[in-house]
């Protein structure tokens, strides 16, 4: 049994959304996951996927992209990314496949560690951070704290939590998401969203007691990360 992570899987399997447009690392993309997926992980492990899981617009889309995760061994704990347009309520999500579980507000387990997360945001102090983003950003503090409190409430002492943007802005500098990490003593840190030139300089590392871990897909060469055994 085994913890493992991945985000940014950018699914369009019945689509015509070729992502090799943003360069031929990115040809049959989702092949490489799957061969790599299949090689490493067995059914007793679990895989968090970190945003950004499918391009499709509407839930009747992106139900061929979720099937085709379902369908790769081990447990799936999966948040939203921001192009996850598909993403309806919480309720009907966590329905769909007993290997699935999605966080928004809630949390889940992986032997005595919760996972906890949101999506994140643009943080203040980016360069392009503007007013719209501060609403944004400020709901998603307040969902990182629920899913935060609702594992400390069921007695978990343990957390890694899951965001899909950054918690640093793109001048590493604190911010209240890292606050609200170091509140809780989590231990670890995953996010995607960075893609490109972007994936050249990353806050990543043990920084003050927290693992910070860098899942976009094309980083991790379409190849998911152990984090935990």
């Amino acid at each position: 049994m085994a913890l493992w992570a991945i985000s940014d899987l950018h699914l369009a399997i019945n689509s015509d959304k070729p992502m090799d447009i943003f360069g031929d690392k990115w040809s049959n993309h989702h092949v490489k996951i799957k061969k790599n997926w299949i090689n490493k992980i067995s059914p007793e492990d679990t895989v968090l996927i970190a945003g950004d899981i499918s391009w499709s617009m509407h839930m009747s889309e992106g139900m061929d992209d979720l099937d085709w995760i379902h369908k790769l061994p081990g447990r799936k704990i999966l948040i939203k990314g921001n192009h996850d347009y598909w993403w309806s309520g919480i309720t009907k999500l966590n329905a769909l496949y007993e290997d699935m579980n999605f966080i928004q507000n809630n949390f889940f387990n992986y032997n005595d560690v919760a996972i906890c997360g949101t999506r994140g945001w643009n943080c203040p102090g980016s360069t392009k951070f503007s007013i719209h983003d501060e609403k944004i950003y400020n709901r998603e503090l307040i969902r990182l704290r629920i899913s935060l409190d609702a594992a400390v409430k069921s007695g978990y002492k343990k957390f890694i939590v899951m965001l899909h943007y950054p918690p640093t802005t793109d001048k590493f500098e604190e911010t209240e998401l890292i606050s609200i990490v170091k509140e809780y003593n989590v231990s670890k840190v995953i996010y995607g969203h960075l893609h490109g030139p972007s994936l050249n300089r990353l806050y990543e590392g043990n920084i003050e007691g927290v693992d910070y871990i860098v899942t976009s897909c094309d980083y991790l060469n379409f190849d998911p990360l152990k984090i935990l055994e």
